[in-house]
């Protein structure tokens, strides 16, 4: 065994490692600007921020049905629309004609989450387009307006589970991440921080929603935006998930021309194994329409996502209650040869991430003899180890390499098959 450094996670942290899956809600402004990108030049104007059907409801029973356990809203993003009523700018949904200047789609998001058990996130793009102290680098002007605007986020909606910071945008601005931190802080002691200043957990590199191989839970760095490539080297190792952002769509916000990007169930499948299945949390986007909708193609294909999740990971043949502990070993002797073609592995990280490297060995259902079907690094919060279809008497997981003694909390075996229709 060996010894590096290591931080023990904290509750919060675990608690959202165990949520894994959540869905990303990209809607404001520019919803309603068709082809507009982010720092995009052109105006935006208030007056065209109208989601008639607007349904929070929907958006959250919608990610609730696939089995998501938390979803993050944009509450504003780099165009710098607020899509609450601040008291700090004229850029908001009070300046528009959506529900007479008197809407709150913050408010409206977070009761939905409430309402159907799912932990709400707000996202807060650091970076302002439209603030024009932002603009003329007024940097304490803009620190005060930053900490204003999380002020009310962070008061008047109850508990929010996550604050989302994206860095894009921010690379060469100054911030009193000191004073801002302190001030989130203090308003909600149990919130989780995305990826600068004092994050919780972290940005796993890419847009892609694939995670690395190995993909460890305590680091020395992070990458703070899209738009570079250079990371922010960290004092200290610290406890930080990943968790990976990816698109249904080729946009984050709404499209008219976009529909077939949809991602196929297939894809969605791959992304979900070399996301979750490596250890990290998976945020899916979807940018509800402009009636304030999510669209009826994505909401079909997020509720065929959860069901294919349900129908791979819901129904073991066997589960750790099944195995035996031996040698250092974690045996599953089957009562009769069968079919498996998963298996599914996770760590107890109450003490921190130990496993470096593990094996699984089958003994072959005919001449029972001993194959090692796979190798890998880092098992984490989950590993999930796709094999091809092979007929087993039994199944051996070794633990090759770790820090300390580790602890396997679960490990189950599965015969999914083929989903003929991807």
């Amino acid at each position: 065994m060996t010894t590096i450094q290591r931080s023990k996670p904290t509750a919060r942290q675990l608690e959202f490692q165990q949520w894994e899956f959540g869905l990303f809600i990209h809607f404001g402004l520019r919803t309603f600007y068709e082809g507009y990108v982010d720092f995009d030049k052109r105006p935006m104007y208030p007056t065209e921020f109208n989601p008639t059907n607007l349904d929070c409801q929907q958006w959250v029973k919608t990610a609730k049905q696939a089995g998501m356990k938390y979803a993050v809203l944009t509450a504003k993003h780099h165009d710098g629309f607020s899509n609450w009523p601040s008291k700090y700018t004229d850029f908001s949904v009070v300046q528009s004609p959506w529900k007479d200047g008197k809407g709150d789609v913050v408010q409206e998001f977070v009761n939905a989450c409430h309402n159907h058990d799912i932990k709400p996130g707000i996202y807060y793009s650091p970076y302002d387009g439209a603030a024009d102290f932002y603009s003329n680098k007024d940097a304490k002007a803009y620190d005060d307006y930053f900490i204003n605007q999380i002020t009310e986020l962070l008061t008047n909606y109850g508990d929010i589970e996550i604050l989302w910071f994206d860095g894009a945008g921010s690379e060469n601005h100054e911030y009193d991440w000191k004073r801002i931190i302190a001030t989130v802080r203090s308003l909600q002691p149990n919130i989780l921080i995305f990826n600068i200043a004092d994050p919780d957990f972290r940005w796993v590199g890419n847009e892609d929603g694939i995670a690395p191989i190995p993909c460890w839970n305590l680091v020395d760095s992070i990458d703070y935006s899209v738009y570079s490539e250079e990371q922010n080297k960290l004092a200290d190792l610290l406890w930080l998930p990943a968790e990976c952002d990816v698109q249904m769509r080729a946009n984050w916000f709404y499209s008219e021309n976009d529909d077939h990007t949809v991602k196929s169930l297939g894809e969605l499948m791959g992304i979900y194994n070399y996301s979750v299945g490596r250890g990290a949390n998976l945020l899916l986007n979807i940018g509800p329409n402009r009636e304030g909708l999510i669209p009826k193609k994505d909401e079909q294909r997020l509720l065929e996502f959860g069901k294919e999740i349900s129908r791979h990971f819901d129904n073991p043949i066997a589960k750790i209650e099944d195995c035996e502990f031996r040698d250092g070993k974690w045996i599953y002797e089957a009562r009769e040869p069968h079919l498996i073609d998963q298996i599914v592995v996770q760590e107890d990280l109450k003490n921190g991430e130990s496993v470096q490297k593990f094996r699984i060995t089958i003994i072959t259902a005919k001449t029972q003899r001993h194959i090692t079907v796979y190798e890998g690094i880092n098992i984490g919060n989950k590993a999930i180890i796709k094999i091809p279809m092979v007929r087993i008497k039994s199944v051996i997981l070794e633990v090759l390499k770790s820090n300390g003694e580790p602890i396997i909390k679960e490990l189950s075996f599965h015969c999914v098959g083929e989903q003929l229709q991807y």
